[in-house]
């Protein structure tokens, strides 16, 4: 059955998610998200797109972004592409890494573009990863309340700020008020939204203990008895579910299913 066409967005405006496949880790460390926005911004040069605001979790990736010379589709598989030679360079391992096409929904008017700002910016607080929006590193909250971290001229923050006030400091505050006030609002991922029983980061630190300096990455990659050798072997850590490891490791949750159901 052919694939539903995208829905074009009049304004040119699209609230943008990749995804690990299998809900995969697509971020390992500070390396990871460098070169992920350094490969963004890279193409914002190139294909002339308009950056919003973003937000890199360790399984997915959230960006708002205007299109610009070229086709939504075509600058995101550029970008896709990009990162995916460096991470199967850097983690020596092969196959997908990014699950299908990347998800996006129009962004058409000021309602709908300020709710997909704060969505994107309390996703840290929603996945239980940071208290304060400026404590999370990896999304755009601080470039747009003015603290230059990095990358610097990735962010068009102006543009986010008038939609506020034509006075920076009047707009920073209202910005920082409004992304701080808890809201119901769903998007592109909230029906993959798992009830955790170990947070990713006790999850992650867990079986980096039993693997004794094997890169996590790594272990799709192995051979089959050693790789399921280590799937079986990480059900005695409590807490962690068979949807959470095959979203960590970035295999199938039946995969594991069907390891751990061994007598």
């Amino acid at each position: 059955m052919p694939r539903q066409a995208r829905r074009k967005s009049n304004s040119g405006i699209y609230h943008v998610m990749l995804r690990g496949a299998n809900r995969q880790e697509i971020f390992h460390d500070e390396e990871d998200c460098i070169t992920f926005l350094d490969t963004v911004r890279a193409y914002k040069e190139k294909s002339s797109i308009s950056v919003f605001s973003w937000c890199l979790m360790n399984n997915h990736v959230h960006l708002l972004l205007k299109e610009g010379d070229e086709s939504l589709s075509e600058t995101m598989k550029r970008i896709g592409v990009s990162y995916v030679w460096y991470y199967n360079l850097k983690y020596d391992t092969t196959g997908h890494l990014f699950q299908d096409r990347f998800r996006s929904e129009v962004v058409e008017d000021r309602r709908s573009f300020l709710a997909v700002i704060r969505y994107i910016h309390r996703n840290p607080l929603k996945a239980g990863i940071a208290s304060h929006l400026g404590d999370w590193q990896w999304s755009s909250f601080t470039g747009i309340m003015g603290e230059y971290r990095y990358p610097r001229d990735l962010l068009d923050r102006d543009f986010v700020l008038q939609a506020f006030s034509n006075d920076k400091t009047i707009a920073r505050n209202k910005f920082k008020a409004f992304c701080e006030k808890q809201n119901d609002e769903e998007s592109l991922d909230e029906k993959y939204e798992v009830k955790k029983r170990l947070t990713d980061v006790d999850a992650r630190n867990a079986i980096r203990e039993m693997l004794c300096g094997v890169e996590i990455a790594q272990v799709k990659s192995m051979p089959r008895i050693e790789r399921n050798k280590i799937l079986y072997e990480i059900k005695v850590i409590k807490g962690l579910s068979q949807r959470q490891a095959s979203r960590i490791f970035g295999v199938s949750a039946s995969l594991i299913n069907k390891v751990q159901s061994r007598q």
